[in-house]
């Protein structure tokens, strides 16, 4: 590896004096689009329709990719525009974004992540809340975790799709590093590790043999976990470095999950009457919830149309249908848009062999 060249104080000086001036060019082209964007938000406010379009972030955000020349990283081109097109959207109208809260949970920060910090945060305690907020118009968006790498499916939220009216518009996967939080700088003398089941579940492995006689004791979220350690020094928290900042806590232990490529995929929901289903963007999933009559062959018979029209099935989980009768709900993601010809074929004649078909949503996903 060559050795790096070294520089005198007058030559970088001379790097930070360009780069000033290619910040202040940038402001300008920055306040330049924010302009623009602000007769974009005149002209939907006229036509009625809505600021925030999933379809069209995305198109622009792998439009800009397929023509970076780098040195900067194609994956570093994503959050910096969703961070502009965010401050933008912003000037239009604000965006109110449900999430399981308090402050510092992974729900957070994928919300952050997927409408950029220019965002009316609306923390709730629960799932159930973050849907009926989004449901009652007190938020535009909801987001909640739908599967973790690791652990499978978040069964609640699988659960609560079965009945909510809202249907999802988009999706965003966060990588998850789990750390042991505290008021003090130390693994001795916790008595308690508080946090989200799921959590406690994807470090199971890392408690049993560094904490094996410590109480795991589950509560609403890691957030909360966090903040219970922030008030007594005997218990430990498991959730992120945002929580330790939040809290004010040690990172004792960091990176404790048992996976380290633990990932958890999050849903975006909206409801239909706000907010438009978005448009085919060339890379989408369509989310089903269905169920079959039970007799012979009849799961066979639900997959067929998939399979003459040439549709890809890239998830399929089942959850009991709690009527008694060993009877169950299949949700199943496919590949593609119902404005696809393909696709609403093969829909249609699904609909025509299912007792229940309801259509969760359609929306671009990221295939990069």
């Amino acid at each position: 590896m060559a050795d790096a060249p070294e520089f005198t104080a007058p030559e970088l000086l001379g790097f930070r004096t360009r780069i000033d001036a290619l910040d202040r060019e940038l402001l300008a082209l920055l306040n330049r689009r924010a302009a623009l964007a602000l007769q974009v938000g005149e002209l939907k406010k006229q036509e009625g329709s809505v600021a925030f379009r999933p379809e069209r972030e995305a198109q622009v955000i792998d439009g800009l990719k397929a023509v970076n020349a780098g040195p900067l990283k194609a994956d570093s081109v994503a959050p910096i525009w969703r961070e502009i097109m965010s401050a933008c959207r912003a000037l239009e109208t604000p965006t109110r974004v449900a999430y399981l809260g308090p402050a510092g949970t992974f729900s957070e920060e994928a919300a952050l992540g997927f409408f950029g910090s220019s965002i009316v945060k609306v923390p709730c305690a629960n799932f159930d809340e973050v849907l009926h907020a989004t449901a009652a118009g007190a938020a535009d968006f909801g987001v909640v975790p739908v599967e973790n790498s690791s652990e499978g499916v978040v069964t609640r939220s699988l659960d609560l799709f079965l009945t909510t009216p809202l249907f999802i518009i988009g999706e965003t996967s966060l990588y998850v590093r789990h750390q042991l939080l505290r008021r003090e700088n130390s693994l001795a003398g916790i008595s308690a590790v508080c946090a989200h089941p799921q959590a406690l579940a994807q470090c199971h492995g890392w408690l049993s043999i560094h904490l094996p006689n410590v109480e795991r004791r589950p509560v609403s979220s890691n957030a909360e976990g966090a903040r219970l350690a922030s008030l007594d020094p005997a218990l430990a928290g498991i959730a992120s470095e945002r929580a330790a900042s939040e809290f004010g806590l040690h990172v004792v232990a960091p990176a404790i999950q048992d996976d380290a490529h633990n990932r958890t995929r999050f849903a975006v929901l909206a409801h239909p009457h706000q907010h438009p289903q978005p448009k085919a963007s060339g890379h989408d999933c369509t989310s089903l919830i269905v169920s079959v009559t039970n007799r012979p062959g009849a799961v066979h018979d639900m997959l067929v149309p998939l399979k003459v029209h040439g549709v890809s099935m890239t998830r399929f989980e089942s959850r009991p249908a709690r009527s008694g009768q060993w009877e169950y709900y299949f949700y199943i993601d496919l590949q593609g848009h119902p404005d696809q010809p393909h696709v609403a074929a093969a829909l249609s004649e699904l609909r025509g062999v299912c007792a229940f078909f309801k259509l969760l949503g359609t929306y671009p996903i990221d295939v990069h």
